[in-house]
């Protein structure tokens, strides 16, 4: 087996590149509320997750597995938004902050239910022995190579940003040159699907 790699620069790449080179600009000159929660950032974060859900649910193979891929973008959406807290529970008068499950006195029911679903997800890979469907993208279709190397670069950055810096705006652009990648991968794979489902039947 042999891994293929698409070395087109494709649109959500360079989107991707262009946020990267503007990062160190963003971060000095922009206004931080922009990297609240619910703020311009992360609502842009959300139309992308967004569309991932829509590409997955729309590509016209290998269902089962971009089911599993919908299913686990549903974790990334409910990860942006705490499960809901950020929505509905603000603290009033104060900025870019909210009340915390435990102060809601719902800390275990949520984290039980968030854990008993991303099981669940799991578990439905592991059913439908997805992984022959992953090996049929890494392996009979071309891997799209500048969305990969942006997805860790994205995944680096953020950690580096949750670890070390303090600075939403680093955080958030981090965050969105991740789902950007994740979106080009995506929409690539939902156009090499494999028609005849015998991947996800096996």
């Amino acid at each position: 087996m042999k891994i293929s790699l698409d070395l087109k620069l494709n649109f959500t790449a360079i989107l991707a590149f262009l946020i990267l080179v503007i990062m160190t600009p963003c971060v000095l000159l922009l206004p931080e509320y922009l990297g609240y929660e619910n703020g311009l950032f992360e609502n842009i974060q959300m139309g992308v997750l967004f569309l991932c859900c829509f590409f997955a649910l729309r590509a016209s193979g290998n269902k089962k597995f971009f089911t599993f891929i919908f299913l686990f973008l549903t974790i990334l959406i409910l990860r942006e938004v705490n499960c809901g807290r950020t929505l509905f529970f603000p603290i009033p008068n104060e900025p870019n902050a909210f009340y915390s499950w435990k102060d809601l006195g719902l800390n275990k029911i949520v984290h039980s239910v968030f854990g008993a679903y991303i099981g669940l997800v799991g578990l439905y890979f592991i059913f439908n022995k997805l992984w022959n469907d992953l090996k049929f993208f890494l392996f009979e279709t071309k891997i799209p190579l500048f969305n990969v190397i942006f997805l860790a670069v994205g995944i680096f950055l953020s950690l580096v940003a949750e670890k070390f810096a303090n600075n939403l705006i680093f955080e958030e652009l981090s965050e969105l040159i991740m789902y950007l990648s994740i979106l080009g991968i995506i929409y690539t794979y939902s156009k090499n699907i494999k028609i005849t489902e015998t991947n996800s039947a096996n």
